[in-house]
């Protein structure tokens, strides 16, 4: 029996290892071991430099050298999410809602008459999203917050659970109500 060997050849000859690149600064005979940018708009385009040419083109970069202020804060502002569009998160268009009612709340219209009737057809109207309608149920207006929210739920099932009120099915119904609303809620505006 014959145990593999590893057969190699006499004629073998390793490459030689690739030249050193040459430092880019013209009366510099060192290696360019070192890279740098050649500009803001091609980054991976680059110099290569020795240490002390490299050092010394490091402390004269500017990557925002010609730029406005206004240019700079843009760019950063887009840097903070590695340049790509963004989207909120969480729950933005129940906030949405909050500051456009808000809004229209503080919103002053010519005479009395003319306000009164507005304050009429928004309670005619019926509730916008599930948010509003849970809102209403709980007795509350947005803009709210968490907090507020949890306290008016303790106090309504205080108020209409059926062992304070021996029993009645109408507490028990209108409890279940108040239980999906706060669920709604806790949704929308919870931790």
């Amino acid at each position: 029996m014959h145990k593999n060997r590893v057969r190699t050849s006499s004629r073998y000859q390793p490459e030689p290892p690739p030249a050193p690149r040459a430092c880019d600064v013209p009366s510099c005979d060192c290696a360019g071991e070192y890279r740098a940018p050649k500009a803001r708009d091609r980054l991976n385009d680059y110099f290569w430099f020795c240490l002390d040419h490299v050092r010394e083109y490091n402390k004269a970069w500017d990557f925002y050298a010609g730029m406005s202020e206004g240019e700079i804060e843009r760019h950063l502002r887009y840097d903070t999410s590695w340049q790509r569009p963004t989207w909120p998160m969480g729950n933005w268009r129940v906030r949405e809602n909050a500051l456009r009612d808000e809004a229209l709340r503080g919103y002053r219209f010519g005479d009395a008459g003319q306000r009164a009737r507005a304050e009429e057809e928004a309670a005619r109207r019926p509730p916008r999203t599930e948010e509003d309608a849970a809102l209403e149920t709980l007795d509350l207006q947005a803009p709210v917050d968490f907090v507020r929210i949890k306290a008016r739920y303790r106090e309504l099932v205080k108020l209409h659970h059926p062992d304070a009120n021996g029993g009645d099915k109408q507490a028990e119904e209108r409890l279940k109500l108040i239980n999906q609303a706060y669920n709604a809620l806790k949704a929308a505006y919870g931790p």
